[in-house]
């Protein structure tokens, strides 16, 4: 009885460090207000040896907050953008280049303030910013008259509620939005201070391009030994496999297809028995796939209006897929979806049937096909990727027929 009580708790324990990782990959800043930060805390010894171990990220986990740094294994994506709900928009809305920034902004004067603020205040501080030289140089400017700025603030004071940087006491941010309130927040300080995920400070690296700048304040130091090499190629792998929906081996260096060909088998048995995923592997690359969808921040197929045309969407491109059609025009999806509203408008939403809906719909179908990296969206022009065959369908071939004479 003592070992059958001892294997039931190490299987209890074992699903509880499961459910731990999935929502670390999920989220990975959590608050005593998410109900798998208790999880975490529990089991963070362990995880912080697995997650420096298998990807080369840090777990800190402290009274109030957990933080995994995760490093992207592809700095180049920017398919999954940080996103919140505008207004009565249906579909989360991506963060454009301005609100990004606005989001630093409101960071920095965070940092300045007392333990609670208001829209207002953050408006005051904002513009001042704003002022810098090196902002208005590159060409932009928050005066926070319009109408449109103000939104963009309330997205970024949404997005740091979703974070817990922010807790609202009180106030409305829409009527901050029409000049008619303002709303109240409390500042966690110890989301604040952990918000930042880089191994550098931004400040301390030289001018560059973008990608420089990106590079160098996530560079990883590793030892010039080939043990170092191997740990550095093992996380990048995993980085791709724990973060991205699909790994394609065209993707990846020589040194690194070198390195998975031999130790794809027990590299994939580690991932798959700490996270509870399932290892789907192709000719063309790896899925981890999560049947559990904890770990799942963009699903597919989802209910709801956008959810059936990005589904009807991705059955178009796998048929172009099939017919060795390499590159899709925008054009050519935006027409299809608008025979898909012609035929399922009954069932859909009524503004479907506005002037221009077939391209709002067609661009939010092709974001979320990006993010699940089964197409690449380039300008006018998609291309889709191998993994998008899983969503066409073939005609049925009937086998074992009797002759009905």
């Amino acid at each position: 009885m003592t070992g059958a009580l001892s294997d039931v708790l190490d299987e209890q324990r074992d699903a509880e460090r499961r459910r731990a990782v999935r929502a670390l990959l999920r989220t990975p800043l959590l608050t005593p207000r998410d109900a798998e930060y208790a999880l975490v805390r529990k089991h963070a010894g362990h995880l912080a040896q697995w997650f420096a171990r298998e990807a080369g990220w840090s777990l800190r986990a402290d009274p109030g907050v957990a933080r995994l740094r995760k490093v992207p294994g592809d700095l180049g994506d920017g398919s999954r953008a940080a996103s919140v709900k505008d207004g009565g928009a249906r579909a989360r809305q991506p963060f454009s280049r301005r609100r990004y920034v606005l989001a630093c902004l409101a960071l920095a004067a965070l940092e300045r303030a007392e333990a609670q603020v208001t829209l207002g205040w953050l408006v005051d501080r904002v513009v001042a910013f704003a002022a810098d030289e090196e902002i208005t140089r590159a060409g932009i400017a928050f005066t926070m008259e319009d109408r449109d700025e103000r939104g963009d603030l309330v997205a970024v004071a949404q997005l740091l509620l979703s974070l817990g940087a922010l807790v609202k006491v009180a106030g409305d941010e829409q009527a901050f939005v029409n000049r008619s309130g303002d709303a109240l927040y409390d500042v966690d300080r110890r989301v604040l201070a952990v918000l930042l995920s880089t191994r550098r400070g931004p400040s301390l690296v030289a001018a560059g391009d973008h990608g420089a700048r990106l590079a160098a304040v996530t560079e990883d130091l590793v030892p010039d030994t080939e043990d170092g090499r191997n740990r550095a190629i093992r996380h990048a792998i995993t980085r791709r496999l724990l973060d991205d929906p699909v790994l394609y081996y065209a993707d990846l260096t020589a040194e690194q297809r070198t390195y998975l060909d031999i130790q794809r088998g027990p590299l994939l048995k580690r991932l798959t028995e700490a996270t509870g995923f399932m290892a789907e592997v192709r000719a063309e690359g790896i899925a981890l796939i999560d049947p559990t969808r904890e770990a799942t921040d963009f699903g597919m197929p989802e209910e709801g209006t956008e959810g059936h045309a990005t589904l009807l969407l991705a059955e178009y491109l796998s048929e172009r897929l099939r017919a060795r059609q390499e590159i899709v025009p925008v054009a050519a999806a935006e027409r299809r979806m608008a025979e898909f509203i012609g035929e399922h408008r009954a069932h859909w939403r009524k503004n479907v049937g506005d002037p221009g809906a077939e391209r709002t719909l067609t661009a939010h179908a092709l974001l979320r096909l990006a993010a699940l990296r089964l197409v690449r969206w380039h300008g006018d022009e998609v291309t889709p990727l191998p993994a998008l065959a899983r969503f066409g369908y073939l005609e049925a071939t009937i086998i074992g027929s009797k002759d009905p004479s």
